[in-house]
């Protein structure tokens, strides 16, 4: 069992710290689009995709960028306590919060799955099997939502990041958890 748990832990965080390295350069991504927007603003016709662009670019970088957040342990948290505590009683709390902070992510995964169905024109109130539909083929997409700004861009392409994001970070979750359980038992290296 501890072998299995072990291989869970190496996966997700290989996972989630791969992903993380990659994302963290989407700050010179989101760089680039503020300086074209500022570039062309000053010296050509203002670009109608810049601002919309920069916050897509904003929501995938924090959102991707989460997972690896929680594994290093550059999360926000409170240390006035914290900081001093022994690593089982840390390990109490986490084990506590992370249950705590699993069940908002599941509440989050199911609007952003419900979201994403809307935006790819499902109007009915089960999410979940209309993409088992989508995948074996007998559903079709339906009017695909756009934002309301002048660019019209699609949604369903952030709010897919934003499904991946969050699951990414459930999984990264589990993974502290089950840390954490290792660590009570007696169990890390």
């Amino acid at each position: 069992m501890d072998g299995m748990i072990r291989r869970y832990i190496h996966a997700v965080d290989a996972i989630n710290r791969r992903v993380g390295r990659v994302v963290m350069y989407g700050i010179f991504v989101l760089m680039g689009i503020l300086l074209w927007s500022t570039a062309s603003k000053a010296f050509l016709l203002p670009s109608l995709w810049t601002l919309e662009m920069a916050q897509f670019a904003m929501v995938a970088y924090y959102v991707l960028g989460g997972p690896y957040s929680i594994q290093m342990g550059t999360n926000v948290r409170m240390d006035l306590l914290y900081g001093a505590w022994s690593p089982r009683r840390k390990a109490w709390t986490d084990l506590f919060t992370i249950l705590l902070l699993m069940f908002y992510l599941g509440v989050l995964l199911y609007g952003a799955v419900a979201s994403t169905a809307y935006s790819l024109g499902y109007f009915g109130s089960s999410p979940f099997s209309f993409f088992g539909a989508l995948a074996a083929g007998s559903e079709d997409i339906g009017v695909m939502e756009r934002s309301s700004t002048p660019w019209r861009a699609y949604l369903w392409p952030i709010k897919t990041v934003m499904i991946v994001g969050i699951l990414l970070m459930l999984l990264q979750c589990l993974s502290e958890f089950l840390k954490d359980v290792l660590l009570l038992r007696g169990k890390v290296d």
